[in-house]
């Protein structure tokens, strides 16, 4: 007699699992990175985008080699566009690039929020001096620091209490945070310019001094007065007088072009 054989059949992949696939091409993974960062609306880390992926849909071996070639990719492929593929601190981002923003700005009613010269002042003091308190601003400055400057610089997200000095009334010490370097295309504070160059970073914002009102302060506004500095300020620090706004010191800048 002969056994009865069962015809072969085919195994099933249990549903949730899948059979092990081909990695995607590089021109797919470019793609998934390249909408990624077209919807997020902020920088995305390395990190943030592998989680993109499921194990299987990048090589098992260079992972963030086969991201880090898709990120070059797009860089490259955006050269003539309008857009651009820049590094920040907190990550890779999509943006217009920064010689048409005169036209593109004009596309919202909003008009953007433009900042006056004593809060920039102020920013580029705490950036260089961090961790600063208000009175080595006012120090640097000869003036008050206005409540809503530093109000309006802790809104922005652009500073954060860093700690307290171990000074009498231990006042609170301030410095940089991401959204600072991201907002300034830094990847880092060793980035930035020297003091001196500073312009080269906050130039552009300078005229909105000469249009009235600005973030953070306006006319009347712009120097707190004697007595609101003295109910302000912080247990253990100088209240300084107010006074005209002054300019930051600026090495001389004669025969460095």
């Amino acid at each position: 007699m002969y056994a009865c054989r069962r015809p072969a059949v085919a195994r099933r992949t249990r549903p949730g699992r899948s059979a092990s696939r081909v990695a995607l091409a590089a021109d797919r993974i470019r793609s998934i990175v390249e909408a990624a960062l077209l919807v997020a609306g902020e920088p995305l880390g390395e990190d943030r985008l592998l989680r993109l992926f499921a194990a299987d849909e990048l090589p098992a071996e260079g992972r963030r080699e086969a991201l880090r070639s898709a990120l070059a990719s797009i860089e490259a492929g955006a050269a003539g566009h309008a857009y651009e593929l820049v590094r920040v601190a907190s990550g890779h981002r999509l943006q217009v690039r920064r010689e048409l923003a005169t036209w593109t700005g004009r596309v919202f009613e909003e008009r953007p929020p433009r900042y006056s010269r004593a809060l920039l002042e102020t920013l580029a003091l705490i950036v260089y001096q961090q961790p600063a308190t208000r009175g080595d601003i006012e120090e640097v400055r000869g003036v008050a620091v206005s409540a809503s400057i530093m109000r309006t610089l802790l809104d922005r997200g652009w500073i954060r209490a860093v700690g307290q000095r171990e000074t009498p009334g231990r006042p609170t010490m301030y410095g940089t945070t991401r959204a600072f370097l991201d907002y300034f295309n830094l990847r880092s504070l060793d980035e930035l310019p020297p003091l001196d160059e500073i312009r080269s970073l906050i130039e552009p914002q300078l005229a909105a001094d000469d249009d009235g009102a600005v973030a953070g302060e306006t006319g009347a506004e712009d120097e707190a007065t004697a007595d609101e500095a003295a109910e302000r300020a912080e247990p253990g620090e100088t209240v300084r007088p107010t006074a005209e706004v002054v300019r930051l010191p600026v090495a001389d800048r004669a025969g460095k072009r």
